[in-house]
């Protein structure tokens, strides 16, 4: 069975992608999860938009990558979020939040799937978490979460 890849899977493709996989795994697990459409003459203008949305989020290459390691490890992120007494936050941080305020503070849009939270993020103060940039570079980015 022919698919185009609407998001990333693990061993198989990127998004955009023209796979070909056996008819079970596409029809019982890739379709229905919305991982992929199948495979048309007319789905090929999906694959251009796919590719295109992709390209302007990717970091364009290894120089690029440096200058936004530089403006993102330049300063501390503030994350507001709500707690509760004893700084106990409702929850945890979010890579959503964390990918939201680095574009308040930097001015440069960070995919949310290349930021990398060791432990979750329940309480107030400081933490840090790291960005993957590009295979070569990683920035490790110091965040203060205060209350909302």
């Amino acid at each position: 069975m022919k698919l185009i890849l609407t998001q990333e899977v693990t061993g198989l493709g990127a998004p955009g992608d023209v796979v070909e996989v056996k008819d079970g795994y596409g029809r019982n697990y890739l379709v229905p999860r919305g991982l992929a459409l199948r495979w048309s003459r007319g789905a090929e203008k999906t694959v251009e938009s796919i590719k295109g949305a992709r390209a302007s989020r990717a970091v364009r290459d290894h120089d690029h990558a440096v200058e936004i390691k530089t403006k993102l490890e330049a300063q501390s992120v503030a994350v507001k979020v709500r707690s509760g007494a004893g700084g106990r936050l409702f929850g945890a941080v979010t890579v959503s939040e964390i990918a939201g305020a680095l574009a308040d503070a930097s001015g440069e849009q960070v995919d949310k799937r290349t930021i990398v939270v060791d432990n979750p993020i329940k309480s107030l103060g400081a933490h840090e978490v790291s960005v993957k940039l590009h295979d070569e570079v990683s920035a490790t980015v110091a965040l203060n979460v205060v209350p909302a």
